[in-house]
């Protein structure tokens, strides 16, 4: 388990269709100690919202491919061309090599298969919090 004071300055953003995996991903972030935490259901939403977050500025996404009005890979690639290095959790149940190529290729930090475990998912948004923290200061 991370110390819950070190991410209490990251503001991270949800990007998920279905409620219940919302809320999943929203309870390990805010175990993991961050801060703040913004639920959004799809991507044109999401970058409405990070638009209008100038003086709070998403620190990190955690995203699923599939959802309505724009998918998770049409949302990072619109990510990428305005913010290249926010690290981007994408969460999917595709695990083909095609699709694994096609999220690398668009940018994404790292790549998560549907089902996890709330310990996958806590392990890997861990590390990808401490690799940004460890670049930039939070």
């Amino acid at each position: 388990m991370i110390e819950n004071k070190v991410y209490d300055a990251v503001h991270a953003m949800v990007v998920e269709d279905q409620q219940d995996i919302r809320s999943v991903v929203r309870e390990i972030l805010k175990d993991i100690g961050v801060g703040r935490v913004t639920e959004v259901q799809d991507g044109r939403s999401a970058l409405n919202i990070m638009e209008a977050e100038e003086l709070s500025p998403i620190n990190f996404i955690v995203c699923d491919w599939n959802m309505p009005r724009m998918n998770g890979i049409d949302f990072l690639k619109q990510v990428r061309s305005i913010f290249p290095r926010l690290p981007f959790l994408m969460i999917t149940g595709r695990s083909d090599v095609d699709s694994v190529v096609e999220a690398r290729d668009a940018g994404v930090t790292a790549y998560i298969r549907k089902p996890f475990t709330p310990a996958q998912l806590s392990a890997k948004i861990g590390g990808l919090l401490r690799q940004a923290n460890a670049k930039v200061a939070v």
